[in-house]
């Protein structure tokens, strides 16, 4: 490589974001540079569920890819979810109307695994350089694009990469999203999460429904148990930072104190082995909107804090926005424009798509922080249709915009209707 690089399009990180931006632009015949910091494959701390949302996105993507993971040997099938309500009682939420007939809708695969098969994917692409161990380490802007500088490693032979536009899908700690496009760092619409594998769990659900309990203790956050092949299991919890930083909250303490003594977990827990140690994780929510492209750039998944502030999801919409970067890229640079204003039409395609259901998954988050009408929504979301139905499109990919845009709809939930 030269030691000045020319390319149109920089996709910065290699995850479900970075991957799907790639492998969208490269189905529309567009050449790119994906920088990737660390040499595939490598983990990633997440709770390792690719909700029916997220493999539904996958098949848009690549159908074939979509093959290939749910087949994949460290993969878990799984039919739905289960909420469990501070009072105990839970809502069991399938990701399609049966269980058990056929392919199920969703899976539960560690993302050392998933990321690597998508970013492999990305490298037998044609039209895609990709770089592994580089680092983006300042960027400058020009009049004909951008300057990248690079810490260089793997691939790289120079130390400077230009393009006409940016597609930032760093992840959550991304140095882009925070000192060029200024989102900040707000506690009250960011989470702190940690997580572990363990083997030996007792009670894991035979048709691998992940678990989101909301203990009193932790609300507004939950703890999650997900199963995973050979009696395995990934269990994590997270927590709004603001009430984190208000409790003086010590995450992995508290975590081991829930599954050594609370009356739902202490049993299941009893002979469990945790295997490595636990490991924490940034969650920037999606609870507060803020812009998602600018002046030669689009922010995707994290970068751009859109992970659900209910559910945690965040890998369907990393795919979701980073497919919609690609298209609104490719367009720009036929149009040669990549100004802010020709740009905006990503945060309208991603709003659009994603608004409604981000937009009551924050009332969703607000509830959980008063145990009574939590409780009263899982009682009412048992016998309501209506509202179990509305749940399940937050991981299923269902269309929720048009019932959430009629003014009644909660005032119906409330009444049963």
């Amino acid at each position: 490589m030269p030691s000045a690089m020319r390319t149109g399009v920089c996709i910065i990180g290699g995850g479900p974001g970075g991957c799907a931006a790639a492998l969208q632009l490269a189905k529309h015949g567009v050449s790119a540079v994906l920088l990737e910091k660390a040499v595939f494959p490598r983990d990633k701390v997440c709770g390792d569920a690719l909700s029916g949302k997220v493999m539904r996105a996958l098949e848009r993507l690549d159908a074939g890819l979509a093959v290939v993971v749910k087949r994949d040997v460290h993969a878990l099938p799984s039919w739905g979810v289960v909420f469990v309500a501070p009072s105990g009682r839970a809502l069991r939420v399938p990701f399609a109307r049966e269980t058990g007939l056929g392919e199920a809708p969703g899976a539960i695969l560690p993302r050392l695994d998933f990321d690597n098969l998508l970013f492999q994917r990305v490298r037998q692409a044609d039209s895609i350089t990709v770089l592994e161990a580089a680092a983006a380490r300042s960027f400058t802007r020009l009049a004909s694009g951008w300057r990248i500088e690079l810490d260089g490693g793997k691939d790289v032979g120079g130390s400077e990469l230009q393009c006409e536009v940016i597609i930032d899908a760093s992840g959550t700690n991304s140095t882009f999203a925070r000192h060029v496009a200024g989102l900040p760092m707000d506690p009250r619409h960011h989470a702190a999460g940690v997580r572990a594998y363990f083997s030996g769990v007792k009670d894991l659900d035979p048709q691998g429904f992940i678990e989101l309990l909301f203990l009193k203790d932790l609300l507004p956050g939950y703890l999650w148990v997900f199963p995973l092949p050979d009696g395995r299991a990934n269990v994590g919890l997270g927590l709004r930072t603001d009430v984190v930083k208000k409790r003086r909250m010590d995450l992995k303490a508290e975590m081991m104190r829930l599954l050594n003594t609370h009356p739902q977990l202490r049993h299941r827990f009893a002979d469990a082995r945790m295997e490595g140690s636990i490991q924490g994780m940034g969650l920037p929510l999606a609870s507060k909107r803020y812009p998602i492209s600018g002046d030669g750039y689009l922010l995707v998944g994290d970068a751009g804090h859109l992970i659900d502030p209910f559910t945690g999801e965040g890998i369907s919409h990393a795919m979701i926005s980073g497919m919609h970067a690609a298209d609104v890229v490719r367009d720009a640079l036929v149009e040669r424009d990549i100004s802010a204003r020709r740009l905006r039409a990503y945060d309208d395609r991603v709003w659009k798509r994603l608004g409604k259901e981000l937009a009551i998954s924050t009332r969703l988050q607000r509830l959980a922080d008063k145990p009574w009408l939590f409780d009263f929504v899982v009682d009412r979301a048992n016998r309501n249709p209506t509202l179990a139905d509305t749940i399940s499109s937050m991981f299923t990919d269902l269309d929720m915009r048009a019932r959430l845009k009629r003014p009644g709809f909660y005032f119906d939930l409330v009444l049963g209707r």
